[in-house]
């Protein structure tokens, strides 16, 4: 019986750890911020700083498809503006995305010289999901991207006081995949 209850209470903290692992949704992370942000002398390094990545993410690189192409390149081709024997260019019509499948570390370029004016990203993507204490916080605010307005998934999935908190009102917002492009 004894063996029966650990068996039982080890199978839940299983599928409690499962069901959090599934239930993160995936992130599309505009690169460089915008819409139209893959151009040159832009600091894509200050931007990927100020960004968590996940495995099943997604990059979007909004560009003229005339000017730019976006290459994912090794860590050494991108060190040193390398466009050549790249690992795939996910050129595709301008506005293109990109699945972040691994935690690893990924890196793009634009060709054509473009990559020397600082057109070139890294992005460390981790394997394991956020932390169940750190919610995004929206203070009053609606959820847009680009002019478009996504439709807000608003819930409190750790039993927050979603009351005025420290004077202001504060709601806890999770943003759906909801980008056309």
């Amino acid at each position: 019986m004894e063996n029966f209850r650990k068996m039982v209470l080890w199978l839940m903290v299983l599928m409690m750890a499962t069901f959090l692992v599934e239930c993160r949704d995936c992130v599309l992370h505009r690169v460089g911020g915008g819409r139209y942000s893959w151009a040159p002398n832009i600091n894509f390094t200050e931007w990927s700083s100020h960004e968590q990545f996940y495995k099943g993410d997604w990059l979007y690189f909004g560009f003229d498809k005339h000017l730019y192409n976006v290459l994912e390149v090794n860590k050494t081709s991108y060190e040193n503006c390398i466009d050549k024997n790249f690992i795939e260019n996910i050129t595709k019509g301008g506005r293109d995305v990109f699945n972040l499948a691994e935690a690893k570390p990924y890196y793009f370029l634009s060709g054509k010289g473009y990559c020397f004016k600082g057109m070139k990203v890294a992005v460390y993507v981790r394997d394991n999901i956020p932390p169940l204490g750190a919610p995004f916080l929206v203070y009053n605010a609606h959820v847009a991207m680009s002019g478009r307005v996504c439709q807000p998934s608003i819930r409190n999935p750790l039993g927050m006081d979603s009351g005025d908190l420290m004077g202001e009102r504060k709601r806890v917002v999770v943003v759906r995949r909801c980008w056309d492009l």
